[in-house]
């Protein structure tokens, strides 16, 4: 990959960070009154992850979260955005919170703001308490009153010491790969039922928007992953195909969030699967509820065609005869094809289409195939490549109007990837698993020199 050589400079207060998820870092999953998540009982489902590997220990953040504020302190960022497990600390989903639980997000935030990085807190990022799916999840319209009132209670505990809330990260990941093609957790294979959850999950959102502006937060948004999605020719079927994978992709969850309202033409493309009797006088309005930012997650772009139906689950409900088209560009180890000017075309599409609120790059990150060398090193020019050319992009976004305020890196550690276990690695930090073992990537030392500068 070649990068432009041209320097850069981004906005004064631009934030700087990196990203991370409860269930993939902390491990300590039975400690202090944690109880399971789904992602506890998915990954210790025989055959759902990669080697039956679980995050029981992941990085074992929980225990050496001191070490990861010096890492995050030595890659200068200005943000560290982190997820909080809401079966730690509030592990039924109901009812009072548990005091350990909270206490250790309490010391993480002190922390950070001892080290000078401010914290930005998602309240959601895919464990869901087992006793709520038990009791339904998130087809369930009660998860949303839940998930609400799960946001009170927290925020009342920390939001004295962080202002930036998200609410939900990827509920198109939450939904449809959770309840429709079922690769990721709770694992369930039923179209409707991820059409539900997507709607629940946005209602959540709004409900705990409301809810933390009436308590005084300051900033409160939601993230979602966005892709470009192309035809590969022109022709009427394939242009079909591009509406209906966008529709489902990114047009689901901005309209309802931006405008109000779902798309006709995605309402009917799911009319064979699900009607929209789970979708209550006054939701729309309240899933509205004005954003002070919107958080963007990017990692590459679709390009589809026409095909013909197959076998078996997917996620892409109503329209399971696409087939998505590589096109020979370099490629991550995950086998997603890198196109940064796939994230200036979101960028410029939210500001464009949707009069977007504040943007910032929630996520974007590469795994890679990292080794250490034997002089304690870790050489990955390809994903300083990667994150250049994305910053770069970003840039043009912001020099042609667009209100991007910040960029999280995903994500600091090597972790728990979900379904692929331990085998990819996004971190700018290498994490030996077998004796948790920290190295900071050559990626990471040339983001510090990107975070301090506020330049290319």
């Amino acid at each position: 990959m070649t990068t432009d050589p041209s320097p850069v400079r981004f906005p004064e207060g631009f934030a700087w960070g990196t990203a991370t998820a409860s269930y993939q870092i902390e491990g300590a999953v039975t400690a202090d009154g944690r109880l399971p998540s789904i992602w506890d009982t998915f990954s210790h489902t025989p055959g759902k992850v990669h080697l039956d590997q679980t995050g029981d220990l992941a990085d074992d953040h929980y225990h050496r979260y001191p070490e990861d504020l010096s890492l995050l302190a030595d890659l200068g960022v200005t943000h560290y955005r982190f997820s909080l497990a809401w079966p730690r600390v509030q592990p039924d989903g109901h009812g009072p919170l548990n005091g350990a639980g909270v206490d250790f997000y309490s010391r993480l935030v002190d922390g950070l703001l001892d080290h000078g990085i401010k914290p930005w807190v998602t309240l959601y990022h895919w464990d869901l308490p087992q006793a709520l799916e038990d009791a339904g999840g998130w087809p369930h319209r009660d998860t949303a009153e839940r998930f609400a009132e799960y946001a009170a209670l927290i925020h009342q505990r920390l939001g004295d010491r962080a202002p930036d809330w998200t609410t939900l990260n990827e509920p198109w990941c939450s939904a449809f790969l959770g309840h429709a093609s079922g690769i990721h957790a709770p694992g369930r294979t039923d179209g409707a039922a991820a059409v539900r959850a997507a709607h629940h999950l946005m209602l959540g959102h709004g409900l705990a928007a409301g809810v933390l502006r009436g308590q005084g937060a300051a900033n409160v948004g939601i993230t979602v992953n966005l892709y470009p999605v192309d035809p590969v020719t022109d022709g009427e079927a394939d242009r079909d195909a591009a509406r209906r994978v966008d529709g489902l992709m990114n047009r689901f969850f901005l309209d309802p969030l931006l405008r109000g309202s779902y798309p006709a033409d995605v309402v009917d493309d799911l009319a064979g699967v699900v009607g929209t009797e789970h979708v209550h006088e006054g939701d729309l309005a309240v899933i509205a509820t004005p954003l002070d930012f919107l958080g963007v997650n990017y990692y590459s772009r679709h390009v589809v065609r026409a095909g013909t139906a197959r076998g078996g689950p997917s996620h892409w409900v109503g329209s399971e005869d696409v087939e998505f088209v590589r096109r020979g560009v370099p490629e991550t180890a995950m086998g997603w094809e890198i196109d940064p000017d796939g994230l200036y075309e979101t960028l410029t599409r939210l500001a464009r289409e949707y009069g977007a609120p504040p943007l910032y790059v929630t996520e974007n990150g590469a795994a890679f195939d990292d080794r250490v060398t034997p002089e304690g090193h870790v050489k990955d020019e390809e994903r300083r490549a990667y994150l250049e050319a994305h910053f770069r992009a970003a840039h043009r976004a912001i020099a042609e109007g667009v209100d991007l305020r910040g960029y999280f890196v995903w994500t600091l550690l090597d972790n728990f990837e979900w379904s692929h276990g331990y085998s990819k690695r996004f971190g700018l930090v290498h994490v030996d698993f077998e004796t948790q073992k920290r190295t900071l990537k050559d990626s990471g030392r040339w983001f510090a020199e990107i975070t301090r500068a506020n330049a290319l």
